[in-house]
């Protein structure tokens, strides 16, 4: 584990991919773990998923290191004005919950941190440098049910997530519980 401090590097767009030799490895040694058990048909969704979303406006990659060694990543993208993103409720979002501009929201959509360096802070400063700069308003991210899940959803808790909704993202998979966290309002300057 090293005593190296842990630097948060940011990739934007396209530039994203180019970074997939490094996420992929942190990608098998996360996800094959319980609840998600990813094998090769999802790490290969993986890969597709992650080649066509670098491709949305604003997507944005983040990795935490260790000197040399990766230990951590987060990815995300502002959900666009057609999202399909709260279609996929079990239950029917409100108008304004799923009022999308493009700008909005951010949706997480990977946070991953390697077993060794889980309850050092590191997922925060991903989730962090995921956020720095973007303005959204809100953030958004499925997070799967399962005990194991138990830790995240704690964590997300003490960020200031709350669960507004479930998400099945297909036919036979699992449920995950949709979680959304209000920023708060940057104040604007006063007139003089």
């Amino acid at each position: 584990m090293g005593s190296a401090p842990v630097v948060v590097e940011r990739w934007e767009g396209l530039e994203c991919a180019t970074q997939l030799d490094v996420v992929l490895p942190m990608y098998k040694d996360v996800w094959v773990e319980p609840p998600y058990c990813e094998g090769v048909k999802g790490i290969a969704d993986f890969i597709d998923r992650f080649a066509q979303e670098v491709r949305l406006p604003r997507a944005r990659l983040v990795i935490a290191r260790c000197g040399t060694q990766p230990v951590g990543y987060a990815f995300g993208y502002p959900l666009p004005p057609d999202t399909g993103w709260w279609k996929a409720m079990e239950e029917e979002p409100t108008a304004e919950v799923a009022a999308e501009t493009g700008e909005r929201t951010l949706a997480i959509v990977e946070l991953a941190v390697r077993a060794g360096w889980r309850r050092r802070g590191v997922a925060a400063r991903l989730h962090a440098g995921l956020l720095d700069g973007l303005g959204v308003e809100r953030v958004a991210l499925a997070m799967r049910s399962e005990p194991e899940a138990a830790p995240a959803h704690a964590a997300y808790a003490a960020w200031g997530y709350r669960q507004v909704g479930h998400w099945r993202p297909a036919d036979g998979e699992p449920v995950s519980h949709i979680m959304l966290l209000t920023l708060p309002v940057a104040a604007a300057p006063a007139n003089r």
